[in-house]
């Protein structure tokens, strides 16, 4: 039986992988939070693993109290983490922790020598791509995206002719909830209506990123390092029913998608049974119903997120990991209702310009990055 970490456990793609998880011969090793004790003493119960990671060290000592009729372990803070993300005999991480955080947790995985890591955490390649792809290479582990564009090009690749015959993959985006809206009516938008997707159900961050298009770049940025493309080579269009969920075109033109219901667990479950295919709890995809298809060219002008990030990618360096940071924070400060919704990609942009090039990408200077950008963004705010 494989044994997997899910890192994330009480988010929306962690709950979800659970989902599937009840359909596969798999067993659940470790499993990680933030602070969510109470789904997390639930989910203990259910899975009965040999470790639990929670961030947050005064939720870790309440669960301890919680659970200790069981026998799983408690560890705690971002050591926790990494630990529940290198345990020893585990086949596959799937690394759900959201933002730069997820960074460190998946280099752990990598180096303990996992066989699969099924990643969720865009944040991971945006910041530490270089770092991440060498080290799997290194260890021979393979990557099996989550995100369900990545997940679709991983799908189209598959006995796909040599990556020479690849001209370029296409990234689609639902536009989110103000698809067509321009920055005039945008001006006093509220986290309520910016958190109101049209299609997919998600955690507050990664909703805002889908509403400003931040999302887009940060996979743009992913798609580069995962499938070791030209930034020019990875192109975004508008597909407003989320049925496409992107597509590889080839020399000869011909373009190649992956279709299915908007619903996380198919690919949540490709990332984990890859290259197998099994029955999967999603109900089939029905093209009567869904009546038509749209495509449209995203608005660059109004959601300057995406070209934000564009840039950071063809500059390289840190310039990803300073657009990463500053979104992370300018979206919280969003959320918080400390800043308007279009003040988002103007800190982006400016955070990525004002970082200085490196000599050396390490850890420490991406984590350094991403601080230097935060701190940008909070004195521009001030």
């Amino acid at each position: 039986m494989r044994r997997i970490s899910i890192l994330g456990s009480t988010g929306s793609i962690g709950t979800q992988a659970l989902d599937v998880v009840d359909g596969l011969d798999v067993q659940v090793a470790a499993l990680a939070a933030h602070h969510n004790v109470k789904m997390l003493e639930e989910q203990i119960r259910k899975y009965n693993p040999q470790l639990a990671a929670v961030v947050d060290e005064k939720a870790a000592a309440d669960l301890t109290v919680r659970v200790a009729d069981t026998g799983c372990r408690i560890v705690a803070g971002e050591e926790g983490l990494c630990e529940a993300a290198s345990l020893s005999h585990v086949h596959t991480v799937l690394n759900a922790v959201v933002g730069i955080a997820g960074l460190r947790p998946t280099l752990e995985a990598l180096e303990a020598g996992i066989e699969r890591l099924a990643l969720a955490n865009k944040e991971t390649l945006v910041a530490g791509g270089a770092l991440v792809m060498a080290k799997a290479k290194q260890k021979g582990i393979a990557i099996a995206p989550v995100d369900s564009e990545h997940s679709a090009i991983f799908q189209c690749l598959q006995g796909a002719p040599s990556k020479k015959a690849l001209r370029k993959v296409i990234l689609t985006a639902s536009g989110g909830p103000f698809f067509g809206k321009t920055r005039e009516e945008l001006t006093n938008i509220t986290p309520a209506q910016a958190l109101k997707h049209p299609n997919w159900s998600m955690g507050n961050k990664v909703t805002i990123d889908s509403a400003s298009l931040m999302n887009k770049g940060l996979e743009l940025i992913e798609a580069v390092w995962l499938f070791d493309l030209e930034p020019s080579q990875v192109d975004i269009i508008v597909h407003r029913e989320s049925i496409i969920h992107s597509m590889v075109e080839y020399d000869d033109h011909s373009v190649i998608a992956q279709m299915g219901v908007p619903d996380m667990r198919l690919p949540i479950q490709y990332a984990l049974t890859w290259p197998e295919r099994t029955a999967c709890p999603v109900e089939p995809l029905d093209l009567i119903a869904c009546g038509k298809l749209t495509f449209y060219r995203p608005d660059e002008e109004t959601f300057i997120c995406l070209p934000a990030c564009r840039e950071a990618i063809a500059r390289g360096g840190l310039a990803p990991a300073a657009a990463n940071g500053a979104n992370e924070r300018a979206v919280s400060l969003f959320l918080e209702g400390k800043i308007p919704f279009l003040r988002i990609g103007e800190l982006v942009h400016a955070a990525m310009l004002h970082q200085q090039s490196a000599d050396q990408i390490t850890l420490q200077s991406i984590l350094e990055a991403d601080r230097a950008a935060r701190q940008f963004v909070d004195s521009q705010v001030r």
